[in-house]
């Protein structure tokens, strides 16, 4: 069972444009506080709005606000939709 919830969960920064998810937990500890103070919260939704043309950064909707997010940051997002 643990196996198939592991297979859910995915990186905010591996979701394509207009894709959904619930943000389960923030990973890289040097972010955490400022991820948190920008409203990504465990049990948030979130949605990928837009990608830039190279892939960095992203920009996403939280909360009713957009935010756009280096890489680095996204992948310390973890969601499962």
């Amino acid at each position: 069972m643990q196996s198939e919830t592991k297979e859910m969960h995915k990186k905010l920064s591996e979701l394509e444009a207009g894709e959904k998810a619930v943000i389960v937990s923030l990973e890289d500890e040097e972010l955490i506080l400022k991820l948190m103070e920008m409203g990504f919260l465990p049990g948030e939704e979130v949605s990928v709005e837009q990608i830039a043309p190279l892939g960095d950064p992203i920009s996403v909707m939280i909360s009713g606000y957009q935010v756009s997010l280096r890489i680095n940051e996204a992948d310390s997002v973890i969601v499962e939709n």
